[in-house]
């Protein structure tokens, strides 16, 4: 049964395009209409990305659906191809869209300019990077995503955003010449931008074409481990996110994904399971990641300090999971990316509401605000534009606690059920004699039970601090604008949770398409034209 036709792999890119184009012809006075263009937007968006999902995993067998765009044949086209795999990673941009524009109503879409609009085309970006099978267009959704990611983390202005962001603009303009660079090596050595076509010419270069496709590889993981945020290339990454406005950071949970994104789909694709991008050397930079992260996270002063690192954390244990490149482990690291993308942006959100109306001298205990970066900044002033929520401090209380248990990995909550999948796979009955990678395995299992316990450690002295026991107490004024978005997080991460086992052989489908790459060649250089008109030629 197919729920999608073919043409609707086009859409995710199409609809927040033509919305944000369209949202630059309104004045900013406009801002109710361009709210509701860019809600339905997101709205439609996770229609097509449900369809889309329904029909390649509901089919009965494995299949991806691949557009040709101008109807070129394969490989001189340039192709969209909508697998399970760049499905999932759709529906995921979308439900976190929703939350994210629904939080900026109340307040950071009325501090500069083109909010809706920038966000729309973060958004094209995003579903581009997921949708294209062709390496230079993986390149023009990147600098279309990384061109609206510059404006929004300028967004609100202070000396503190620009700062942070100025640096995480320079960081992502070499990283862009890096990748450019690489996709030229690669063409010149394969003499073809379709990542299928090169996968197949892989394994017969000679000659000189085959260490210039490695150097191109080379530069190419380079790029996309800067945009992931693997240790020593992620010191962009905690001073943009901990300074960028709430909703904003929030869905810039998903810009390190797709870094992530990009590096699996092409590894796996390429012979040798991972070889050709160095899996040893992805096992090790994630498990330096996922500790350096738990080191940060403790030393963090400021819980959107703290925020960044949970996402570091995150890259560090996909990174490290992947670098073991078993499909069960995979899978896990699928569910895992799920359920901290969702937890650490729904954290964001929680954060900048109990940091606001603190006082600064609150949150210096042992080691001033300065130090760390923060306290500079001049914070904009808040005036109450909705209703004030009854409550408030006790509603983010239970938030709070609800996703300390996801980001912890505790029971019964999603992010104990990825890392038990996690360690499954790696140490389970089921794993298998790996050999040389017993000793990635147990360093794994360990830096997952550790790092856990270190999210424990500085989850409580942040809920006891704010919580419990204040320096000075507070009160809150968050409207019910501002909480649901939370809300709607956390009602994800529980029906996650409720759904894991429809939701886990979905990712093992998508794992088992990953790594049996002749699926995806034969989807994509197999796929049919559109037939002429009938008054037409060939």
């Amino acid at each position: 049964m197919s729920f999608a036709p073919v043409h609707m792999t086009i859409a995710p890119i199409l609809i927040p395009l033509i919305a944000g184009a369209l949202m630059l012809f309104f004045d900013e006075r406009e801002r109710r209409l361009k709210t509701v263009l860019s809600i339905g937007s997101i709205f439609s968006l996770l229609g097509v990305a449900t369809s889309l999902l329904m029909t390649v995993h509901l089919n009965g067998e494995p299949l991806a659906l691949v557009y040709l765009l101008g109807n070129w044949p394969a490989p001189v086209a340039i192709n969209l191809v909508a697998d399970r795999l760049a499905s999932v990673m759709l529906v995921l941009t979308a439900a976190l869209a929703f939350p994210a524009i629904l939080y900026a109503m109340e307040r950071w879409d009325k501090v500069g300019p083109h909010f809706h609009s920038l966000f729309q085309f973060l958004l094209v970006g995003l579903n581009g990077a997921f949708l294209t099978g062709d390496l230079f267009n993986l390149f023009v959704f990147f600098e279309v995503m990384l061109a609206a990611s510059y404006g929004l983390v300028l967004h609100g202005g202070g000396p503190q955003r620009v700062r942070s962001g100025l640096h995480y603009i320079a960081v992502n303009l070499g990283a862009s010449l890096i990748f450019l660079v690489g996709i030229a090596m690669v063409f010149g050595a394969t003499g073809s931008l379709n990542m299928a076509e090169i996968a197949l010419r892989a394994e017969s270069l000679e000659g000189f074409a085959r260490p210039a496709l490695h150097v191109g590889l080379a530069m190419l993981g380079l790029a996309f481990l800067i945009k992931a945020g693997m240790w020593p290339l992620c010191h962009w990454l905690v001073p943009a996110y901990s300074a960028a406005a709430g909703p904003v950071a929030a869905v810039f949970a998903m810009l390190s994904k797709v870094g992530i994104y990009s590096l699996l789909r092409l590894a796996l694709l390429l012979p040798g399971d991972g070889a050709a991008f160095g899996s040893r050397v992805i096992f090790i930079g994630g498990a330096v990641t996922l500790a350096f992260a738990s080191i940060g996270l403790l030393a963090s002063q400021s819980m959107k300090r703290a925020s960044a690192y949970f996402i570091l954390m995150s890259s560090g244990t996909l990174l490290a999971a992947f670098g073991i490149s078993v499909p069960g482990g995979t899978a896990g690291a699928l569910f895992y990316l799920l359920s901290s993308t969702l937890a650490v942006s729904a954290f964001f959100m929680l954060v900048e509401l109990l940091e606001r109306e603190q006082d600064a001298a609150s949150g210096i205990l042992a080691v001033t605000q300065e130090a760390y970066g923060d306290g500079e900044e001049v914070e904009e002033e808040n005036q109450e534009v909705g209703q004030v929520m009854p409550s408030a401090l006790a509603v983010l209380g239970v938030g709070f606690a609800l996703l300390a248990l996801v980001l912890i990995g505790l029971p019964p909550l999603s992010g104990f059920l990825a890392k038990l999948a996690i360690l499954t796979a790696v140490l389970g009955p089921g794993a298998g004699d790996l050999g040389a990678l017993g000793a990635r395995r147990t360093v794994l299992a360990i830096l997952l039970l550790v790092s856990g316990l270190v999210a424990l450690v500085a989850l409580s002295r942040m809920g006891i601090r704010t919580f419990w026991a204040p320096v000075e107490p507070f009160s809150p004024r968050v409207t019910v604008v501002e909480a649901a978005p939370i809300l709607i997080l956390l009602a994800m991460l529980v029906a996650l949770a409720l759904m894991a086992g429809p939701v886990m052989n979905l990712l093992l489908a998508a794992a088992e398409d990953l790594h049996h790459p002749a699926r995806y060649l034969s989807a994509v250089l197999g796929a049919e034209r559109v037939p002429p008109y009938a008054g037409g030629g060939q």
